[in-house]
């Protein structure tokens, strides 16, 4: 079995690979972004996390590296457009791709690295590659729906926790799941153990995405890579606004929705009021108690798989130390 450290280098030396091959392409102007895109960093979980799964059953992982950096690849075509949206300027303690080039670089890139990943995965000889195919196809539109409604929720202080938690879900939790699934179909295991290893990646990214809501209000930008308070400046309905919408009353409340409601304002007094209100409402506990029980769930499905426990170790590693990220 390999280790997570062991497999994040070979991801990291494959994508460095592709990036020497994407200099030699033209024009370098749409390259250019690509290759910048998936350089700058990233712990890679989504690669390793297909990797580990496809090892759960077979040692050739080379056979699965070009889905594993097809998905990278896909991910990070999905973060490129995200902070578009969101007009964010710093991604990885680097500036963003449409600051570090210009908005309509960045389109066009986006859109070549979401054909590229199809032209990725069509490397790996499977006999599930079909099966891989249609799985990754279904998650793109997941992961586009999903974004939709976290723009449509923008406009909106009624989103309710179920609301958010199937957005979530189809934003960030299918990818990861498709991950764990696509490396088992590559290995061809069977399927009633693949759709197992699925379910865990959807209660894992649950767990993750939540957390990463907690730490864009109170991490440590370093550690982060983003902008602490980004999602309070954009009033996002991340599920600490969701739940403080909910608990605030009297003064918390009215002070709550006149911050929701300024179009002119210091961003720092913003930021800060409103992570007192999250503050004085134990909000942080609230959202914690749901990371751990997400991340408690994604460990009982993997218990239920029919896999030696030594063989899930290195998984297990990950997912905590995916959900060990200080604030």
């Amino acid at each position: 079995m390999y280790s997570v450290e062991e497999l994040q280098g070979i991801v990291n030396a494959e994508i460095k690979n592709r990036s020497e091959g994407l200099k030699k392409l033209n024009p370098a102007n749409l390259y250019r972004p690509v290759e910048y895109s998936i350089e700058i960093g990233g712990k890679r979980l989504r690669p390793v996390l297909l990797l580990l799964s496809y090892n759960l059953f077979s040692e050739d992982i080379k056979n699965a590296l070009p889905s594993a950096i097809a998905i990278e690849v896909f991910h990070n075509f999905t973060l490129l457009h995200d902070d578009i949206m969101d007009n964010a300027e710093v991604r990885r303690n680097q500036p963003t791709v449409h600051k570090k080039f210009d908005e309509n670089s960045a389109i066009l890139s986006g859109d070549a690295m979401a054909f590229l990943a199809y032209k990725f995965i069509l490397e790996n000889k499977s006999e599930r590659l079909v099966d891989v195919i249609e799985l990754f196809s279904k998650t793109a539109i997941e992961v586009c729906e999903g974004q939709q409604f976290d723009m449509d929720f923008e406009k909106r202080l009624d989103v309710s926790e179920s609301e958010y938690l199937e957005m979530i879900r189809l934003k960030t939790a299918v990818l990861l799941a498709c991950s764990l699934k696509a490396g088992a179909l590559l290995a061809n295991a069977g399927t009633e153990i693949a759709n197992k290893l699925y379910n865990f990646g959807i209660n894992l990214g649950l767990a993750f995405q939540l957390q990463d809501d907690l730490l864009d209000s109170f991490g440590d930008q370093k550690k982060f890579g983003k902008r602490i308070g980004g999602d309070i400046l954009a009033n996002k309905k991340t599920y600490l606004l969701i739940k403080t919408l909910e608990a605030a009353t009297g003064t918390d409340k009215t002070n709550l929705l006149n911050w929701i409601k300024k179009e002119n304002f210091i961003e720092e007094e913003k930021i800060s009021a409103i992570k007192n209100i999250y503050n004085q409402l134990n909000i942080i506990n609230i959202i914690q108690q749901k990371i751990d029980f997400y991340f408690h769930e994604s460990c009982k499905i993997l218990q239920e798989v029919s896999i030696e426990e030594n063989k899930k170790q290195p998984l297990l590693i990950l997912c905590n130390q995916m959900l060990k990220r200080n604030y």
